[in-house]
């Protein structure tokens, strides 16, 4: 990977592939539809990377590259694309932080691409954090950022991904490594239909207000009957 800053964001993200995004969104919209929000989000999730500044941005596919919407997607975002390696979630978040670290980066944030209104300042606000981690917590009990400064550290080992126990069971692995950890705003992820209305409305607040925040999204979201 060619390396211009001391800083990189990663995006985690799954292949754009028909049947295998947002299938929670599937008991309300047809496949169709929820395979091409997905491709919003990820536009407008990109498009947050672009705009970072003094970072070099990358890419975590999972669980490949076959669709070929990142291979597109690295010329018109400036992305490195790689793959995630690793059994579950966990696991592949160390792996990458491991990886970038190893590459002599000094501070590594990775957000997914359940959030596309996720406000950048959240994202430098991780990266001016002099703590070893810094967390985003989501309003379901997860997190949509998480990062690091200088070396990789195994908060992730035995986490039940997937539960309502992922911040508080991470929160408790950082306690016990006696990192120092700053906590960033909450914010709130799209998983169900009831969080897409939500979405739906408060993009077009934010716009009404002169907040021109994932327009990929929003304009796709005007065409819904939710």
């Amino acid at each position: 990977m060619a390396k211009h800053h001391d800083r990189a964001i990663v995006l985690f993200a799954r292949d754009p592939a028909m049947g295998m995004v947002k299938t929670r969104l599937e008991k309300d919209l047809d496949r169709t539809t929820v395979f091409n929000l997905y491709t919003r989000f990820l536009d407008d999730s990109l498009e947050t990377l672009r705009r970072t500044p003094g970072a070099d941005r990358f890419c975590g596919v999972y669980p490949s590259n076959h669709s070929g919407y990142f291979d597109r997607a690295a010329s018109l975002y400036g992305i490195s694309v790689f793959q995630q390696e690793g059994g579950d979630l966990g696991e592949r978040m160390l792996n990458a932080f491991s990886m970038l670290f190893a590459a002599g980066y000094e501070k590594a944030v990775v957000i997914g691409s359940d959030s596309p209104s996720l406000p950048a300042r959240y994202i430098q606000m991780a990266f001016d954090s002099d703590k070893d981690l810094t967390i985003g917590p989501s309003v379901d009990s997860g997190y949509y950022l998480i990062g690091m400064k200088e070396k990789a550290v195994d908060v992730f080992t035995g986490v039940p991904w997937g539960s309502e126990n992922v911040l508080s069971e991470t929160l408790e692995r950082i306690k016990q490594t006696g990192a120092t950890l700053e906590v960033l705003p909450p914010w709130y992820d799209i998983d169900r239909i009831e969080d897409l209305r939500f979405l739906k409305i408060h993009l077009d607040f934010l716009e009404q207000g002169g907040m021109d925040v994932a327009p990929n999204a929003r304009e796709f979201l005007r065409q819904l009957d939710l």
